[in-house]
């Protein structure tokens, strides 16, 4: 692909990114994305064939970092584990937060309907990769003696399936940005060893 096809892809899945925030997954037709990128229905079709393709792009171009990358960048710097954790966990908060431009409804829509593979589920490798960098922060608070726990893996996912509740909690519940604190300073007390 030349670096103009690079282009006009990249700008199809940041316009079908905003379309798919603003009406879901099971709404959005090729026309919807068509209009909002401004091409013709035969230029969409030159790089995607169906809707579900485009949402698949648009969550695999979210989170294309490679994973070492991300677990070295978490680890790196003069930062305490905690934090680090705590900066981790606050862009987490955001994103549960976030209102505009949020892909969370739309993806729980797509994945209610469609079998994915676990290996090709880009989801599933964003909460992977989470769980490592999570894992990897306790490991170095316990060497640090900034935290105490037993299973750092086992901890880095119970945090994780948190997150993703809460994220579904704040599309489907009214939850308060106080009560998101609350539950994940819950998980981070238990790694703070007793005086």
């Amino acid at each position: 692909m030349g670096e103009k096809s690079t282009q006009k892809r990249k700008y199809i899945l940041e316009k079908a990114r905003t379309v798919f925030s603003e009406k879901g997954y099971k709404n959005v037709t090729m026309k919807d994305i068509v209009d909002a990128c401004d091409i013709s229905r035969g230029g969409l079709y030159l790089y995607f064939s169906s809707t579900a393709e485009i949402f698949m792009a648009v969550l695999a171009d979210e989170h294309d970092e490679d994973d070492e990358e991300a677990v070295v960048a978490a680890l790196s710097g003069d930062a305490s584990a905690g934090d680090m954790l705590a900066l981790f966990l606050k862009e987490q908060k955001k994103e549960i937060l976030r209102k505009k431009n949020n892909l969370t409804v739309a993806t729980y829509e797509y994945f209610s309907v469609h079998k994915v593979s676990a290996k090709d589920n880009p989801l599933k490798n964003q909460f992977d990769t989470a769980v490592t960098i999570i894992q990897k922060l306790i490991e170095n608070g316990i060497e640090n003696d900034e935290f105490y726990c037993e299973n750092p893996l086992g901890c880095a996912r119970n945090l994780m399936y948190v997150v993703e509740g809460l994220k579904i909690m704040s599309k489907t519940c009214s939850i308060t940005e106080e009560a998101i604190d609350r539950e994940l300073m819950y998980v981070l007390e238990g790694l703070v060893p007793e005086e």
